[in-house]
């Protein structure tokens, strides 16, 4: 993709605490020498009145285009009505924004963002899911988007079968792991204290009650919850700190820390299609990791990975990770076979294809 220009059309700006998979592939295309835009959901006036940006948010977000240290440039657009509602056009704030509003291939993850303006920027139009919209305001908007788009890939299995029969070319290629962002562990083994760590949303997706069975069992253990506001359903164990959002530059100094990496996935049913950066991320920081069992997550207990099916099982599962050898060099070397380096050469690839087509 050397001298292409690439538009990501996303749900999520890099000037918070979350690293998400458009990041990445931006970041690693700008390496392959792409002209990269990054576009995400643009921040409502209504939203600010009303506090759910809270002001801090929303002043640490630039005005203006930005172009950062790896050559992408970030825009996130200022409306006065939320997404999708709104005279806002993604072709106009491109133009506004001084950038020539024409690509060589557009991805597109977040389908608030589609306006009759997004098929005019590219003869190549990519359907990135990363979630599952059985309904809803973005299940419509999404049938729309797989209506005009030219391809699909999809950031699991679940999520693909999710979007039904399709004649588009179509590919999978699951969440990776910014694996020099994470230092590489000590080699003494069984040193790290038991402090089990979550970081990341702390929505329905995330099973409160879980947490709190597994610190009431392990008063011995530390846990550390780790995403912006907390708000735990009933009162949590005194082993459980509650560490607020952490960005994203201090997680791998976080992970340093400890010994396991929790995914306590709720019965929400849009974990079934999600492909957490936090797995390869936790294993490639040392940690073993226990993880609800989903679709995309199963047990690797050669590589630290324990799973359950269900509470009953939840409580042998993070035993098992406890005592797993720390750091996890297994869990290490299974990380390198997913960095975001080599899932942006595949992405590449297909993409060069649906371009010369």
């Amino acid at each position: 993709m050397t001298g292409a220009r690439i538009l990501f059309l996303s749900h999520t700006h890099v000037f918070g605490d979350f690293r998400v998979g458009s990041h990445h592939y931006a970041r690693e295309l700008a390496h392959f020498s792409a002209e990269v835009v990054h576009l995400s959901t643009p921040i409502s006036l209504a939203h600010r009145l009303t506090g759910r940006i809270p002001r801090a948010v929303s002043t640490a977000v630039p005005r203006h285009t930005h172009r950062d240290d790896d050559g992408v440039t970030h825009l996130v657009p200022r409306t006065v009505l939320p997404r999708p509602w709104g005279t806002f056009r993604v072709a106009r704030a491109l133009t506004r924004a001084g950038i020539e509003p024409r690509f060589d291939a557009v991805l597109i993850d977040q389908p608030l963002l589609w306006d009759g303006s997004v098929r005019g920027l590219s003869d190549t139009l990519v359907y990135r899911p990363t979630d599952l919209y059985p309904d809803g305001l973005k299940h419509t908007l999404q049938d729309r988007i797989l209506a005009s788009a030219d391809a699909v890939v999809a950031t699991s299995g679940a999520v693909l079968r999710g979007l039904g029969h399709l004649t588009l070319p179509s590919l999978v290629i699951e969440n990776g792991v910014d694996l020099a962002a994470f230092a590489d562990p000590p080699t003494d083994a069984d040193t790290r204290p038991a402090t089990c760590v979550y970081v990341g949303a702390l929505d329905a997706r995330f099973d409160w009650q879980q947490l709190h069975a597994w610190a009431s069992a392990h008063p011995e253990a530390r846990f550390v919850i780790a995403g912006p506001r907390p708000t735990p359903p009933a009162p949590l164990p005194a082993n459980v700190e509650l560490a607020g959002p952490v960005p994203y530059a201090d997680l791998p100094a976080l992970l340093r820390g400890a010994r396991v990496g929790l995914l306590p996935l709720s019965d929400d049913p849009s974990n079934a299609g999600r492909s957490p950066m936090k797995l390869h991320e936790y294993l490639a920081a040392g940690l073993a990791v226990v993880s609800r069992e989903t679709p995309g997550i199963r047990s690797d207990t050669d590589a630290g990975v324990h799973t359950y099916a269900s509470p009953e099982t939840a409580d042998a599962a993070l035993a098992a990770a406890l005592r797993h050898p720390s750091p996890n060099l297994a869990g290490r070397r299974a990380a390198e076979n997913h960095t975001w380096a080599a899932k942006t050469g595949e992405l590449a690839t297909f993409l060069s294809g649906l371009v010369a087509d």
